[in-house]
């Protein structure tokens, strides 16, 4: 298959039903599942019976996000196909963290529920959105952002993709301009302004949160958002920060790629990484646990 990238998704694919039949047929699965619910109970349950409302509540999303993504890899390693670089947007870095040992599952599965928490708790005190915008590069982006007040250029996802975040009522004017440059605005199914400012205080406190963590050596090279390069010395402050600052994804997928990476596997229940990731370099092969029986086919007939 190449040198392998396991890529962990971020908030925004959650739906219901998600991990049900990774649970029913994969005893590696079935594990962690049982493990995220011996700390949280209900956190299966909501993945395979919550309803789209409950899921998208980031207190909810996170936990629950999570325990897909570890109990995926678990499969994949389990069938032989283990990651040779490992990344995660947003949410998905804590899991990435998880799955190549920078601490173990039970503390990274402690460490993103309470980040929901924190984020969640952010949220409520504004009314703020996000939303995608395409067709324009990131500096057109940046120049609308400058002229709104409590609009900010977040997540770098793509040629031609920027997400933005911001008070919903500077949104309205920010989607008129970039219309009027010929640009689109598409939602994203998320509650909060993530990545802004508006999320500093839930990044200062998460960084007292992680103080208390002990951290060890990733098993393969670990990107971080905040700085689109493996890991270093400080991986609370990247941890932390990241909550408040933007996700570096496209120049991320650029330097796995320049560090010899050509297959990438989103561990995740949806499809948005991959999708991101052809549009940098359309030739990189990419691979979705969505579709865990026919991936798992492919890589065996490799």
């Amino acid at each position: 298959m190449g040198r392998i990238a396991f890529v962990f998704s971020g908030q925004g694919d959650q739906h219901p039903g998600m991990g049900k039949e990774l649970y029913e047929e994969y005893a590696a699965a079935r594990k962690v599942f049982d493990t995220c619910d011996s700390l949280r109970p209900g956190t299966s349950e909501m993945c395979f019976s919550g309803t789209a409302e409950e899921l998208k509540e980031t207190s909810n999303t996170q936990p629950c996000m999570f325990a897909f993504e570890l109990a995926a890899a678990a499969v994949l390693i389990e069938n032989g196909i283990r990651p040779d670089a490992a990344a995660g947007f947003s949410l998905g870095e804590v899991a990435a963290a998880a799955a190549t040992g920078l601490f173990d599952l039970e503390t990274g599965f402690k460490l993103v529920t309470k980040r929901g928490q924190l984020m969640q708790e952010e949220s409520e005190k504004h009314d703020t959105t996000m939303a995608a915008v395409v067709k324009l590069t990131a500096e057109q982006v940046e120049e609308v952002c400058a002229r709104h007040e409590g609009i900010y250029p977040v997540n770098y996802n793509s040629p031609g993709q920027v997400s933005v975040s911001g008070l919903a009522s500077a949104m309205p004017a920010f989607k008129e301009e970039i219309k009027e440059i010929r640009g689109r605005v598409l939602p994203i199914n998320v509650k909060g302004a993530f990545h802004s400012p508006f999320m500093q205080p839930a990044s200062d406190a998460f960084a007292e949160v992680l103080k208390d963590v002990e951290f060890s050596v990733p098993s393969v090279p670990l990107y971080a958002n905040l700085t689109a390069q493996p890991y270093g010395n400080d991986p609370a402050g990247l941890l932390a920060k990241q909550i408040a600052n933007p996700v570096r994804w496209e120049q991320t997928v650029r330097n796995m790629i320049a560090a010899g990476i050509d297959t990438f596997i989103e561990v995740g229940p949806g499809q948005t990484l991959i999708n991101l990731i052809k549009r940098t370099d359309p030739g990189v092969r990419t691979y979705c646990v969505a579709e865990m029986d026919t991936l798992l086919a492919e890589v065996k007939n490799a």
